[in-house]
């Protein structure tokens, strides 16, 4: 796991073209808003975080983000027990993101 900020998230996500994002928070906190193309998986259901994270493409880079940075943390450990490679956390979670967020009905 690399510990990064929103500067290092963006430019790599903005060179990765199969980067999954991953929003690590509960359903409540992803309704208040998300970063662009985050997927929802919270990390506090663990047995259902474990099993989806069984299912990903080992290959790719995960992006982890939660509220704080902490439960990210925990995902992104999660994911490198089931053999994920590359997996980035940010630091201080959406709190200190700086721009947009999207609410998830405004996706496309």
């Amino acid at each position: 796991m690399k510990n990064i900020n929103q500067t290092a998230w963006e430019e790599l996500i903005s060179k990765d073209k199969t980067a999954i994002i991953i929003d690590a928070r509960t359903p409540n906190e992803w309704n208040d808003g998300i970063i662009e193309n985050a997927v929802l998986l919270d990390v506090l259901n663990e047995p259902k975080f474990l099993e989806s994270a069984k299912t990903f493409d080992k290959e790719k880079n995960y992006y982890v983000y939660c509220r704080s940075g902490a439960r990210s943390v925990k995902a992104c450990q999660i994911l490198e027990s089931v053999g994920v490679e590359a997996t980035y956390n940010l630091l201080g979670g959406i709190l200190s993101w700086e721009g947009n967020t999207l609410i998830p009905e405004q996706r496309q």
